[in-house]
């Protein structure tokens, strides 16, 4: 069982989309991305693949605290695997 970043519901693993961060530019931000495999390093944060939970996330500024980075999180790969779920190449 894992928690929602977004709803905060808890959930099967199975069912929720797990996120790492990775560094982004110097301005200190960072990329939020999709881990579908579940295999890419580093602290990881889970997340319903709905476009509500993803919006609630941001507003509640969840990445940043769930994954312990500061800075402004980019979550366009995320975007477009909520967006777009049949594309897993993310």
């Amino acid at each position: 069982m894992r928690t929602c970043i977004g709803c905060r519901e808890r959930a099967d693993k199975s069912t929720l989309v797990r996120v790492v961060a990775r560094p982004g530019a110097s301005d200190g931000s960072f990329s939020v991305v999709p881990d579908t495999d579940g295999m890419l390093p580093g602290r990881g944060a889970h997340l319903h693949p709905s476009s509500e939970c993803l919006e609630l996330a941001v507003r509640r500024r969840a990445f940043g605290r769930a994954l312990r980075r500061e800075g402004h999180p980019q979550i366009e790969a995320l975007r477009s695997l909520i967006v777009n779920p049949g594309d897993r190449s993310t």
